[in-house]
């Protein structure tokens, strides 16, 4: 504890247990210089009133009646009464010379910093707790210089401690207005006016992600990040592979960063008056074109700020005994280069979440019959509008939180699925495009219904539900339903590896709460659709593009990169690493590109590279594609995202995945492709798995298990292949089913080639969750793994505890 009666002391005097006599803010400076500049974290130095000053000023004043009569029985609710006492307790404190003594030791300390521009902060007592931030609910005032603006700007900030948020504030949060007392930061300016600065938080504040650094930055001052007032860029940092000597920036976003905050010329003068509590010493100024196009820090800085952003959590999580994520600000000085922290405080939001649950969903008893069925896809509950929507070009009819009913999807629909609350479609079976991606998606899917289009009226309020089973059904109207939620800290362990299908990076983070061994498949279609947009070879030969309009939208999507190839590289590097560094350490079994020639079709500029074919489910896919001439240079750029994700960012859990490889043969020559840039089988821990999906893998799984470190069989191909049908017709969906026993047996030689072989081997198809007896086939028969959708992870798990365990037994 300090002196009862000291009145001002140096930032290096107080640490963390001086939180009750310098407010937070104080205290956490004081802790950074004290004990992290050792290791080279770099905290402008500076001075704080203390608790007593600030009770000082009230007991002189005699204030504590006054402000009592003010805020005594006030209701914060009452708009009007909160306005009114806010700006009568801000009169009364303004009003109020601060005590000599008090004013001369905040100038005999200003002096001694040698009288430079200063940040004065406000640090409320209470504030910075791990449960209650305070942020922002008093005054900050930036580029205070000379010793009558340093006063004023004093007088400032204890009158803030009532402004009308902060009083406000306290209320919801039960805190006393007269318990909290208010020290007053005064910390030497960084010129970031000359250079950049922003916030950085040791966590990922959508999802609570806690391995990942979240990074903006800016031109300027920091006060306009922090309020809101500009569009940063945006980092996005790993944090276990940083201090390897990695670059993990998992992604990186260009903000327009149209202003930036800087010194006013009259800053002095303005600031000097304590009853305009607008006036600044700072004002903004736009910010020319060419420096909006560029990143406000380099990347080097970015990853040195993150791992100063690791430093200061490690410490504060040690001092707490508890981990403890951080929300940090940070400033890069324009004249010296040099990067800076301004403030550290733990994050108050995502670090306070619960764990994961698991959520399942229960229409209420209802006397309604369905007006149709079909396959259902997940377990969930939507009701809203429906859309009836022949054709993708229509979006324009769709609003966010509609229910989409069509004919089928193809990847045409994916912007629309995105905004919809559920699909429901009159063809496909369970592994059509719209299955796949509501799955992925999380959306409520019926499919395969014959009569979507023709039975629901556009716009007709309805309810899909999936809770019943395999059978999905439409209601009409908005039915009453109930979502139910189950921890899952306790599930049961299984020999056999659970593992997850994944393909939307953005959703990786969430998705990595569900207790699971890994990622069995992650498609790179997903983010090649959704995120590139383009297809590789016109960006590799961009002057095939005969479209001006192609030609227009690819131009702006690429601009900012030297060469458009690396746009492509870049976006699906991306994409990659989020899903590896979501599930790291386990591994991540990340399959190549396995569109069709009419899938690549569709995307910008892709018809010209695209043959016609009359059966692309069984023509120009996967492996085949590869070593080809015409895609080759295109699989190249997937090779060069995979070894930046492996090597750069030290991601190299992932292990990628041959599709659709119909022979040893062309197996050999996919891999000398891998070889030519740089993913050479075998060097730098690299594993290369192989697709199970062709009879030929089947029967040829000896000379395979030669080329390859592992099998993935994918039922759905086989299963079509097997029993000779198109998985995508209608007209023979009835006889789609993996649990034929012709299927079966082929699963099965699959399955014991493998393990004769010494190489693992899982499957990652939905039957399993969807079929009890199919998942006690594949166990019976020893396969080491199997790979879900999201919302079968854990029912699939338990059921396989429990079949595990009558096996044993």
């Amino acid at each position: 504890m300090l002196p009862s009666d000291l009145l001002v002391v140096p930032f290096e005097q107080v640490g963390l247990v001086d939180l009750a006599d310098v407010g937070g803010k104080n205290a956490s400076l004081g802790e950074l210089i004290r004990e992290l500049d050792e290791a080279g974290v770099r905290v402008p130095t500076g001075f704080a009133t203390t608790a007593a000053a600030y009770r000082h000023l009230i007991s002189s004043g005699g204030l504590a009646d006054r402000l009592h009569a003010i805020l005594d029985g006030l209701d914060g609710n009452d708009i009007a009464a909160l306005q009114a006492a806010g700006a009568a307790a801000r009169s009364l404190l303004l009003s109020t010379p601060l005590p000599a003594d008090l004013e001369q030791a905040i100038l005999d300390a200003y002096r001694a910093l040698g009288a430079p521009s200063v940040a004065v902060r406000s640090s409320a007592t209470a504030e910075d707790l791990p449960d209650a931030s305070f942020a922002g609910q008093q005054e900050t005032f930036l580029n205070v210089h000379g010793e009558a603006a340093l006063i004023a700007a004093c007088r400032r900030c204890y009158a803030s401690l009532f402004t009308d948020r902060a009083i406000s504030y306290r209320q919801i949060h039960g805190f006393d207005h007269f318990e909290v007392a208010l020290s007053i930061g005064m910390q030497r300016m960084v010129r970031s006016d000359l250079g950049a600065s922003g916030v950085m938080f040791s966590i990922d504040t959508e999802t609570g992600f806690r391995d990942a650094v979240l990074l903006t930055a800016a031109y300027g001052l920091g006060e306009n990040v922090v309020q809101g007032a500009v569009n940063p860029d945006e980092y996005l940092i790993f944090k276990p592979t940083l201090a390897g000597g990695c670059a993990p920036i998992l992604s990186k976003r260009l903000g327009s960063k149209a202003i930036r905050m800087v010194y006013a010329e009259d800053g002095a003068a303005s600031a000097a008056d304590p009853s305009h509590p607008g006036a600044s010493a700072t004002r903004n100024e736009p910010v020319p074109e060419a420096e909006r196009r560029r990143y406000a820090i380099s990347d080097a800085e970015a990853l040195q700020l993150a791992r100063w952003a690791c430093l200061i959590e490690d410490h504060y999580s040690a001092r707490r005994g508890l981990p403890t994520p951080m929300d940090i600000e940070w400033a890069r000085d324009g004249e010296s280069g040099e990067l800076f922290i301004l403030q550290a405080r733990p994050e108050t939001v995502q670090s306070r979440q619960e764990g994961a649950v698991l959520r399942s969903w229960h229409l209420q008893p209802h006397a309604q019959e369905p007006i149709l069925s079909g396959r259902a896809i997940g377990a969930s509950v939507s009701s809203g509008r429906a859309r009836v929507i022949a054709d993708p070009s229509e979006i324009q009819r769709f609003e966010p939180g509609d229910l989409l009913i069509t004919r089928r999807t193809d990847p045409d629909w994916e912007p629309i699925l995105r905004r919809c609350r559920g699909v429901v479609t009159d063809q496909g079976g369970r592994t059509c495009h719209a299955a796949i991606i509501a799955r992925e998606m999380g959306i409520t899917a019926i499919v395969g219904t014959g009569e979507a289009t023709s039975r629901i009226a556009d716009g007709q309020p309805i309810t899909i539900s999936c809770c019943d089973g395999d059978v999905g059904h439409v209601y009409d109207g908005i039915l009453p339903f109930e979502v139910r939620e189950q921890r899952l800290d306790d599930l049961p362990s299984t020999r056999t590896q659970i593992l997850m299908n994944v393909g939307n990076p953005e959703e990786a983070f969430n998705l990595a709460r569900i207790p699971c061994d890994g990622v069995g498949l992650a498609r790179l279609e997903f983010i090649i659709a959704n995120h590139i947009k383009v297809h590789p070879m016109a960006l590799l030969q961009p002057e095939r593009v005969a479209d001006a309009a192609e030609r227009q939208a690819i131009a702006e999507l690429t601009a900012g990169y030297e060469r458009p190839a690396d746009y492509y590289v870049d976006l699906l590097a991306q994409g990659m690493a989020r899903i590896a560094a979501a599930f790291y350490p386990r591994p991540v079994i990340l399959r190549f590109s396995d569109f069709k020639s009419n899938e690549y079709a569709n995307l910008l500029g892709g018809r010209v590279f695209e043959p016609q074919e009359e059966n692309p489910m069984i023509g120009w896919r996967g492996a085949s594609r590869y070593h080809a001439p015409a895609f080759r240079e295109a699989f190249g750029l997937e090779c060069r995202a995979l070894k930046q994700v492996r090597e750069r960012m030290g991601l190299t859990n992932v292990i990628p995945m041959i599709p659709f490889c119909r022979t040893p043969e062309e197996g050999d020559k996919v891999l000398a492709e891998m070889a030519l840039h740089g993913l050479v089988r075998g060097e730098n821990g690299l594993q290369v798995y192989v697709m199970c999906e062709l009879p030929s893998n089947v029967i040829g799984a000896e000379a395979f298990a030669q080329r390859f470190d592992g099998f993935s069989i994918g039922s759905n191909d086989l299963t079509q292949l097997t029993l000779g049908l198109d998985r995508d017709s209608a007209l023979v969906a009835e006889l789609f089913d993996e649990r034929h026993a012709t299927v079966k047996e082929m699963i099965r030689l699959a399955i014991h080639t493998a393990k004769r072989c010494g190489r693992k081997i899982g499957i990652c198809g939905q039957a399993p969750s969807d079929y009890p007896e199919f998942a006690r086939f594949l166990v019976e028969e020893g396969i080491d793994s199997i790979s879900l959708n999201p919302d079968a992870v854990v029912r699939t798990r338990l059921a396989i505890a429990e079949l595990e365990g009558e096996l044993a037994g």
